[in-house]
């Protein structure tokens, strides 16, 4: 891809991405994800219904009548997002490849995140860090964000969720949301460190998957290549044994990444390729409110 080329398709991902925020997730985004707490912002006369814990009793002392404390919710946050890179996202029978609504949905949660003015910051990732891009503010900021999920091309094939998590454990320190856009098919066990990093930050797993890798269609024998590791198969498609194989391994896949993330206490949310990931994304910070 080219500089033009590339520059037109940013364009065309923030066109589309920023009318979804600015339009629908502005205010969602800004009630789902709080501020870190309180900060003290004046005082003022006591009114009739005031909390009188609020009570200034200093101020009110030198006025002579109650005056109360105000606080405002402290909005600035830092927005991480993990998005994997691996193999397996350059799959997609329906509307897109895996990757191209991963880059969306992304694209979205940083434009809105950046209307309350929070930070953004990325890791690319795959069975190792590919990228870390640190948290800045700003339209810029996201539009080099959206850049770099279009350009990377990572070093491995392969899906590491542990790798990734460790390596936010290292670089962010401090309380952030974090989003993890991934398929999440990886045959390691990642719960033990997902344990940790949800005790820590506000964590939303996005689960991004293609309909047609739930089951696989009786074609007789064929050639199947593993996208991650690159291995050629030939498979026997018809046997009802090899299919109900595939399918049993989907589905404990899927209900590992389910189970290990709710018990973590952290938000779940499943999107396929020619689902409207908009409606998923509303009604999940609908949930949270």
């Amino acid at each position: 891809m080219n500089t033009k080329e590339l520059l037109k398709k940013v364009r065309k991902i923030e066109i589309k991405t920023r009318r979804v925020s600015d339009h629908v997730f502005g205010g969602e985004y800004h009630s789902a994800f709080k501020g870190k707490g309180m900060t003290f912002s004046e005082v003022r006369q006591y009114q009739y219904g005031d909390d009188i814990r609020s009570i200034d009793w200093n101020v009110t002392a030198r006025y002579n009548e109650p005056y109360i404390k105000v606080f405002e919710e402290e909005r600035e946050l830092t927005l991480m997002l993990m998005v994997d890179v691996s193999g397996s996202q350059s799959f997609g029978t329906q509307n897109q490849f895996k990757k191209d609504q991963l880059t969306e949905i992304a694209a979205t949660l940083a434009f809105s995140a950046t209307q309350n003015n929070d930070k953004i910051g990325l890791i690319l990732f795959s069975d190792q860090v590919e990228l870390f891009v640190p948290p800045k503010k700003g339209r810029s900021h996201v539009l080099r964000i959206i850049r770099e999920l279009l350009e990377c091309k990572p070093q491995s094939k392969k899906t590491g969720i542990s790798q990734a998590l460790k390596y936010l454990s290292n670089v962010q320190k401090r309380k952030a949301i974090v989003f993890m856009l991934s398929d999440f098919i990886t045959p390691s066990d990642y719960s033990k460190t997902l344990r940790i990093v949800g005790g820590r930050h506000d964590l939303t797993a996005i689960r991004v998957y293609d309909t047609q890798e739930e089951k696989i269609p009786d074609l007789g024998l064929v050639y199947l290549k593993d996208a991650e590791t690159g291995e050629v198969k030939m498979v026997n498609t018809s046997s009802a044994r090899v299919r109900q194989a595939h399918e049993k391994y989907f589905r404990e896949k899927v209900i590992f990444f389910q189970e290990s993330f709710k018990k973590s206490g952290s938000g779940v949310v499943s999107c396929a390729t020619n689902e409207d990931y908009v409606k998923k994304l509303l009604g999940y910070f609908k949930r949270r409110n």
